[in-house]
């Protein structure tokens, strides 16, 4: 029998986000692959959680793929995790979840924790129709192209930026799409989670 390749939320910032049925999951399955271990290791800490830890991220997937591939082969159940929210967006879950498809094996995902969906809902923007971007591509002919094939789409757009890239992204994102309505989402569920509302042009006057 092949093994289970499951995909585990975690908390974006508040631990009390993690879900029963994760927990469980993470406690039962023979390894978790995981971006950070010393950060997963926090978690599983905090949850009492003492499944072994493999190290599985965008820089070692060549080689950590096919060895989490032969575990999964030799039946053993493998949780994959990201640093914080859904693994396999914007991580190279991905990779693994299309490689053991492909051998015919099974995939569990849980439901949970997210942050683009969590910035969305509570952004005011139209929920009704979006597109998931994440990171914009870092040389800027690259960030340009693909923001100019945005322009005209007017459903709302979700994007991820670290916090010292913040103020040259808008900039770009203004020049191409104009000074259009946008929110601004930080440390969400965090203590000081918070919310910067207006136009792109606002925005970048904010502290």
């Amino acid at each position: 029998m092949k093994g289970t390749l499951y995909l585990v939320p975690t908390p974006i910032g508040n631990l009390a986000d993690m879900t029963y049925r994760g927990v469980e999951v993470l406690r039962n399955a023979d390894a978790i692959a995981c971006e950070d271990t010393r950060r997963t290791a926090l978690l599983c800490t905090h949850y009492n959680i003492h499944t072994p830890l493999i190290s599985y991220h965008e820089h070692n997937k060549e080689k950590a793929v096919p060895a989490l591939i032969a575990r999964l082969e030799a039946g053993e159940s493998v949780a994959v995790v990201s640093d914080a929210g859904m693994p396999a967006i914007a991580d190279p879950g991905s990779d693994l979840v299309a490689r053991w498809l492909a051998q015919d094996g099974e995939v569990t995902a849980l439901p949970g924790a997210n942050a683009g969906l969590t910035a969305l809902i509570a952004s005011g923007l139209s929920a009704q129709e979006f597109h998931f971007i994440g990171f914009l591509p870092r040389t800027a002919a690259k960030r340009d192209e693909m923001l100019h094939r945005q322009a005209e789409d007017t459903a709302t757009q979700i994007l991820y930026e670290a916090p010292h890239r913040l103020a040259e992204t808008l900039q770009a994102v203004q020049a191409v799409w104009g000074d259009r309505r946008a929110v601004l989402a930080r440390e969400l569920t965090k203590k000081f989670e918070t919310y910067y509302r207006g136009r792109l042009g606002e925005l970048l006057t904010t502290d």
